[in-house]
């Protein structure tokens, strides 16, 4: 295990260096300049038409779920435990200046995540069950010609695995983890830890199985419905906060701007590193959002919109929402409260039942907590569930599906019971490795976001339906 720690040790530290970053942001920046700041200039229309209309009933055929039900699902993908323990971690190492960063990051990832789902649309195919596919894989192999299925085969096997890990194990492991949490804080003198681990973790396997084997239409069902739920009460609980300190933000955004530059001057030196900074808040961002990482737009490719603008925006606000809303209130929430968040150490998820306790007690603190981690997590393994299966497919074929179902159920229990900070690693890296196949390919391919995208606009074209 060690020898394993040290190997991915070794190409973490390469795969999220400075050379990676900047890949990642220079993607974005390439897509930003080439769609002339799509993301700026359309976000009002982006919005309007995407959260403006999510009650607006719309059907779909078989082997296809509702734009809303795409985006539910690639949202219960990216809405997870980065947007809690992710964002503590940044701002404990990193200081408030990663919330900065972590803004940047979501401005450019905009029109990353916007052209990953315009590709992903309009590459898709129908497998043999007649569901639609698609995302980098597919538009490598559609868009870049056949000659390149081996980068689209590459990016599978990374993502099948970081499945496992990132959106599996890791998910499983803060569930138990923050039901814990709130277990002591009703009950200090609960032992039985290890018993409480491995039922939570056969429940929460056998609740995934049934949604999962159930199809595309039963996934798009459930997360449509458990996505807004889990939203609004993490949402609301962490604004209580934020209001209730709210004498305190004018410092605080004080500390976010002077830390994003000089954080040895906010943090009083256990945060003296500006790349540190830019690191860390940079890499939770990408963690959080997955724009650049080519995961969400297999979700987006099962909509049964045709036009890919059109669902392209929601790309934009996905990575809004997911970040922009959700991560900021998470950092908000820590800087607001005025517990001591001891900089330059790891902080656990602790840290933000704590700041919420201060208002809703330690035990409404520690509930809230559980409740909307585990919202949040239990979502990111059916989405990821998704990515997976998708990837075994393009390069096992249909026949893959199940038995690899099969297998991520199982981590599922795996990572209830087990200690998650070699899988937390090992799952940092393969996102990484994984990117960079959706990276090129983006950049190869904007010619055709940038054709796709002036054509749409240039025709005027509304996205009210026909009366």
């Amino acid at each position: 295990m060690e020898l394993i720690a040290q190997i991915n040790g070794a190409v973490n530290s390469f795969v999220w260096g400075a050379p990676m970053l900047i890949l990642l942001i220079g993607v974005g920046i390439l897509m930003t300049v080439r769609n002339k700041g799509l993301q700026f200039r359309k976000f009002g229309y982006a919005m309007k038409n995407t959260i403006g209309k999510i009650f607006k009933r719309t059907h779909a055929g078989e082997g296809e779920i509702t734009p809303f039900q795409a985006v539910s699902t690639a949202l219960a993908g990216t809405v997870g435990t980065g947007n809690i323990a992710g964002i503590t971690t940044a701002v404990t190492l990193g200081g408030p200046g990663t919330l900065f960063w972590l803004w940047v990051t979501a401005l450019i990832g905009m029109a990353t995540k916007y052209s990953e789902v315009l590709l992903a649309v309009k590459f898709r195919e129908r497998n043999k069950y007649g569901d639609w596919v698609g995302g980098p894989m597919y538009y490598i192999k559609n868009g870049l010609g056949k000659n390149w299925k081996w980068l689209g085969i590459i990016f599978c096997v990374f993502a099948a695995l970081a499945a496992l890990g990132t959106g599996n194990a890791i998910q499983a492991g803060n569930i138990v983890g923050s039901i814990h949490t709130a277990v002591l804080a009703f009950n200090p003198d609960f032992s039985g830890e290890a018993t409480l681990n491995l039922v939570l973790g056969i429940v929460l396997a056998i609740l995934a199985a049934v949604v999962l084997f159930g199809g595309v239409k039963r996934l798009g069902a459930v997360t449509e419905k458990l996505v807004p739920c889990m939203a609004v009460v993490y949402i609301l609980a962490c604004l209580a906060i934020i209001l209730y300190n709210a004498s305190s933000l004018p410092t605080v955004f004080h500390d976010i701007f002077v830390g994003a530059f000089t954080p040895n001057g906010v943090t009083g030196g256990a945060v003296g590193s500006m790349f540190l900074v830019i690191s860390w808040g940079m890499k939770r961002g990408i963690f959080s959002n997955e724009a650049g990482l080519g995961t969400a737009p297999m979700a987006h490719a099962t909509t049964s919109e045709r036009e890919p603008v059109k669902q392209a925006l929601y790309g934009i606000f996905e990575v809004f929402m997911d970040t922009i809303i959700i991560c900021s209130l998470t950092g908000l929430t820590l800087l607001c409260s005025g517990i001591d968040l001891n900089y330059g150490v790891t902080g656990e998820i602790s840290l933000v039942s704590e700041a919420l306790g201060t208002l809703f007690t330690q035990k409404g603190g520690a509930l809230v907590i559980a409740v909307a981690l585990a919202l949040f997590a239990f979502s990111t393994i059916l989405g990821w569930a998704l990515y997976g299966s998708r990837c075994c497919e393009f390069i096992f074929g249909s026949k893959a599906i199940r038995p690899y179902q099969v297998i991520y159920v199982l981590m599922i229990v795996v990572g209830a019971t087990v200690d998650l900070e070699l899988v937390w690693n090992i799952a940092d890296t393969l996102n990484g490795l994984m990117a960079l196949p959706n990276l090129i390919a983006l950049a190869l391919l904007s010619g055709v976001v940038v054709k796709c995208t002036k054509e749409y606009f240039a025709k005027g074209k509304s996205l009210e339906e026909p009366k």
